[in-house]
């Protein structure tokens, strides 16, 4: 697990603007005609007309999307009770989490109120604003009244995602696991350890899947919960037991299954060895399972193990499912979420785990065989297929159960319109970041003397992307840690003057005397160059000393480039690199080349400069439709540039055919495919979205992603040398963490590549 202190914690939630979720306008507001729309006196009408159609709401406001997370903060995580405003960093995490997994928004609710019916009565009055309340953090036996009174009271979708959550996600991992060991679920025994909301409700859900409940066995702190105990809930009472069963070690002789919602380490060794042949076991505490995967691998061959953790195989993580219900319950503006929405959630997921796993997952998790098997039940969080799998079952349940209000004719529009909504720019750095994080590789960074550098080195350190080393002046660099509270105490840090790594400057000194003693480097020459951070940093690439180098934060891209083409060195089968940047836009990602590298590239350096766009855009998962952009459209106007274009392209069409690109068109009608079309239908795109623009020249290139990074509400990544041998990236000057930790994440994975 990455390691995360106190203060790490404490800064991503106040730096810049506190919290972690705002409001952002959804239309025009910058003249008096649009506020006068968005206010007074326009918006009059739209009230009258909801006053008369109370679901216009849906229609003229944000309703539709809208989803509340409410808490009185009773049940916070781990932390018990510690109070509505206390626990208001979860909720908001929660809504980060609704937007970024399916572009719900949400607003976060806390309720300082543990009175049951005062809470549901506060709840009631606010729901016309929302089209989904997620109940959230709300202890143990209140939070089953709570949600069932508010369901029978409220027409809008109701859940509490910590007990059903849970169940959804376990469900479908349960019915995976059996279809593996061949056993009956109306035959299976079952433990369930814990008694609290989650486990109560993956229970319900396991007897409507077929569990007997005659077969189960619950325990809570106390122990076994049997008809004899005069402690129990209400609830808790469904699940007790007349048998004659007093203690856990008992419970768990000869079970099938055990479900462990309760305390790290209860579950022994010695009481797993009990368990029937093939037994499943859920060990759901989190961070400290039950029992520890290690412990439980060892004692069982046939076991089947799932946690709540990242870090091992079958990872039970509710994220996916509360994103997906909601979002098919409101597509439909469904009246509710019940159990035929649930149910068709748990059978979604299942048949996704079955599904032949696409490579951007593979690439993420960097297996080459990932498969439905003992090691992989569920799908993973970061599956991009969760989208168009889940809402869609949610939507048909919804609807066939006669709760939806508005009904999807049009399945496979329905599941284009779900991607088109999310996009997958910043899935593909997630995904990038779990691949590098499966094999991390050691990234040296040549211009360490700075705050930035250092603090992203600290989070590819923590989150275990990378193993970073440092070079330069020691003392230097360790006071300005110092200064700025960063823990460097575990990096290396190599100062290349010092005489300690004389005999190590020589080595690579006689390596760049090797290669250019033909191109006017002198044996001094080179020695003398090694005292330069970028000529060190790019001989230990070279020398395998190193997987991949990070600079230019403070160094001038040519002085990196440089030391790059005279060590490393350009690909035997490109004939000139490129630099490429990918955009995260709303509409998904773009990637503009070359946009630092070549200023006047000629035709066949526009080649290059396609193929090696494609190849890169196909290692992040996407596949690249490509436009060479110019002045004009298709020869309507005579240029040096244009000339370019048009020579490259055929060159294109002719010696790779397999490659979807065209020019040379101006931007407009590269981006706007019906325009495109409208126009010049001969066009080899198609009715493709292009989402790759090969640019003219460097001063286009580089113009136009800095204009849209600056005023287009675009984040930009890189810029990414494409065709070094080895990788070598150069970020701009004065990068932020956040892209040097992206650029270190792509540094990790063009090594494993290698």
């Amino acid at each position: 697990m990455a390691r995360i202190t106190k203060q790490d914690a404490l800064d991503y939630h106040a730096q810049g603007r506190p919290g972690k979720i705002q409001v952002v306008p959804t239309k025009h507001h910058r003249t008096q005609r649009d506020l006068s729309l968005a206010y007074t006196p326009g918006v009059a009408d739209p009230c009258l007309e909801i006053e008369k159609n109370p679901d216009d709401a849906y229609k003229y406001t944000a309703k539709g999307n809208l989803v509340a997370v409410i808490s009185n903060g009773t049940a916070v995580l781990g932390l018990g009770n510690i109070g509505a405003i206390a626990g208001k960093p979860v909720m908001e995490g929660k809504g980060l989490l609704f937007k970024i997994f399916s572009d719900i928004d949400v607003f976060d609710i806390e309720v300082d109120e543990e009175n049951i019916d005062d809470f549901i009565k506060t709840v009631k009055a606010i729901s016309p604003t929302f089209g989904g309340i997620n109940l959230e953090d709300i202890k143990a036996p209140e939070c089953f009244e709570i949600e069932n009174r508010l369901k029978e009271a409220l027409d809008i979708p109701v859940m509490h995602d910590d007990q059903h959550g849970t169940a959804i996600i376990t469900g479908a991992g349960l019915i995976n696991a059996l279809e593996l060991t061949g056993k009956d679920i109306k035959k299976i025994k079952l433990f369930v350890s814990g008694a609290g909301a989650a486990a109560c409700a993956c229970t319900r859900m396991y007897i409507q899947l077929g569990v007997n409940i005659n077969n189960i066995i619950m325990s809570d702190v106390n122990g076994i919960l049997t008809k004899d105990r005069t402690d129990l809930s209400i609830v808790n009472k469904e699940f007790a037991t007349d048998k004659d069963i007093k203690t856990m070690a008992e419970g768990i002789k000869g079970t099938d299954v055990f479900l462990g919602l309760s305390a790290g380490g209860v579950l022994k060794p010695e009481m797993l060895k009990t368990m029937a042949k093939d037994p499943i076991v859920f060990a759901m505490a989190n961070p400290t399972p039950e029992i520890s995967y290690e412990d439980a691998m060892a004692t069982r061959s046939d076991l089947i193990f799932a946690t709540g953790r990242s870090d091992y195989p079958n990872q039970i993580n509710n994220v996916l499912g509360f994103p997906y219900i909601f979002r098919g319950a409101l597509d439909v503006r469904a009246t509710a979420i019940n159990e035929e929405m649930k149910m068709a959630a748990v059978y979604a997921i299942a048949a996704l785990a079955k599904e032949p796993v696409p490579d951007i997952v593979k690439k993420a998790y960097n297996k080459v065989n990932m498969s439905f098997g003992k090691e992989y039940i569920v799908p993973i969080p970061l599956d991009p297929r969760l989208i168009e799998f889940v809402p869609p079952a949610i939507a048909k349940a919804a609807m066939d159960s006669g709760v939806a209000r508005h009904h999807i004719a049009d399945w496979d529009k329905y599941k284009e319109e779900l991607l088109e909504r999310m996009g997958i720019d910043h899935r593909i750095m997630r995904s990038m970041t779990v691949k590098a994080k499966a094999n991390p590789k050691k990234v040296v960074f040549s211009d360490a003397f700075n705050v930035n550098v250092l603090l992203a080195a600290r989070i590819i350190k923590d989150e275990g992307i990378a193993f970073p080393m440092l070079i330069g002046f020691k003392k230097r660099i360790n006071k300005l840690a110092l200064d700025n509270n960063i823990d460097i105490s575990d990096f290396d840090i190599i100062d290349n003057t010092a005489e300690a790594v004389k005999e190590q400057r020589t080595k690579y000194a006689n390596l760049l005397f090797e290669k250019r003693a033909r191109s006017g480097v002198s044996i001094v020459g080179a020695e003398r160059l090694m005292f330069d951070k970028n000529y060190y940093g790019a001989a230990m690439v070279e020398s395998g000393d190193v997987d991949a180098m990070i600079s230019g934060v403070t160094s001038p891209y040519a002085d990196v480039i440089r030391p790059a083409l005279q060590i490393v060195g350009k690909r035997d089968d490109v004939n000139k690199i490129a630099g490429m940047y990918m955009l995260r836009t709303k509409k998904g990602p773009y990637f503009f080349a070359d946009t630092t590298i070549n200023m006047s590239p000629t035709a066949e350096d526009l080649v290059d400069i396609s193929l090696l766009a494609k190849e890169k855009v196909e290692e992040f998962g996407v596949e690249p439709v490509m436009a060479v952009l110019s002045y004009s459209n298709f020869g309507s106007a005579i240029g040096n540039s244009s000339k370019n274009a048009k020579k490259a392209i055929s060159m294109l069409h002719k010696n790779h055919p397999d490659v979807i690109i065209d020019g040379e068109m101006q931007a407009n009608f590269a981006l706007n495919k019906d325009l495109r079309i409208e126009r010049y239908p001969f066009s080899k795109l198609g009715n493709k979205d292009v989402n790759t623009l090969i640019f003219p020249n460097l001063s286009s290139g580089n113009i136009t992603y800095k204009v849209m990074q600056e005023i287009g509400s675009s984040e930009a990544i890189g810029p990414i040398v494409m065709g070094l041998k080895k990788p070598i990236h150069v970020l701009q000057l004065s990068s932020s963490v956040r892209e040097i930790v992206d650029m270190a994440t792509i540094a990790v994975v063009d090594a494993q590549e290698l």
